[in-house]
């Protein structure tokens, strides 16, 4: 977590984002200067159903408070069944997530498109507030 200007911690997420679909409307809110935190980092992939449930506990273990999958949607590129494969994998990291202690609500999925800047500020300071009330427990 980093301080903030009025001091309060604010939680580290990781986006897993899919470089033809989501990584755009998530620059898209970077160039348009939207307000969300620099303790958001983003790490693109082809495809939403590429993350590895291992990812997403090793990224929490190592000091990010939440993991973010910004998916594909359908209109992924690579695959048909894109959606189906992507829930798997998070279903799958949330069990690995609570064999580890982790709570599962730590992890969240939605579909972002090219130009979908404000649903993406949207998604990180709802999941950021979300975040706050699970580390104030």
């Amino acid at each position: 977590m980093t301080i903030s200007r009025n001091k309060k911690p604010e939680p580290k997420i990781l986006v897993f984002s899919s470089s033809a679909i989501s990584d755009p409307g998530i620059d898209m809110a970077g160039s348009a200067h939207m307000h969300y935190s620099t303790d958001v980092q983003i790490i693109p992939l082809p495809c939403s159903s590429g993350v590895k449930p291992s990812w997403v506990v090793h990224a929490i273990e190592k000091g990010f408070d939440g993991v973010f999958i910004a998916a594909c949607g359908g209109d992924c590129a690579y695959l048909s069944d894109c959606n189906e494969r992507t829930s798997a994998a998070i279903k799958m990291a949330q069990d690995l997530m609570k064999e580890h202690g982790i709570s599962p609500k730590r992890l969240k999925m939605s579909g972002i498109c090219s130009v979908c800047a404000d649903n993406f500020v949207a998604h990180m300071n709802k999941f950021q507030k979300e975040l706050e009330k699970i580390d104030s427990k």
